[in-house]
């Protein structure tokens, strides 16, 4: 979908009372997923266990400072 055509879709899904700070935060949350999606699309993920077991390693060794 074309930038324009996102940004259309996406003023009628929000309410017409929303303000210029509601569009803007949606119009990013739209950017972040499409950002993901061409992230995972090249292949550049991170496997979830892996980020599993960094993050419980950091964690143990914050318990034990």
């Amino acid at each position: 979908m074309e930038a324009k055509e996102a940004v259309r879709a996406l003023l009628d899904r929000l309410p017409d009372d929303c303000s210029v700070a509601d569009i803007l935060y949606h119009l990013y949350v739209l950017q972040a997923v499409e950002r993901g999606q061409a992230e995972v699309t090249a292949k550049r993920t991170i496997p979830h266990e892996e980020v599993e077991t960094a993050l419980r390693q950091k964690w143990l060794r914050g318990a034990e400072g």
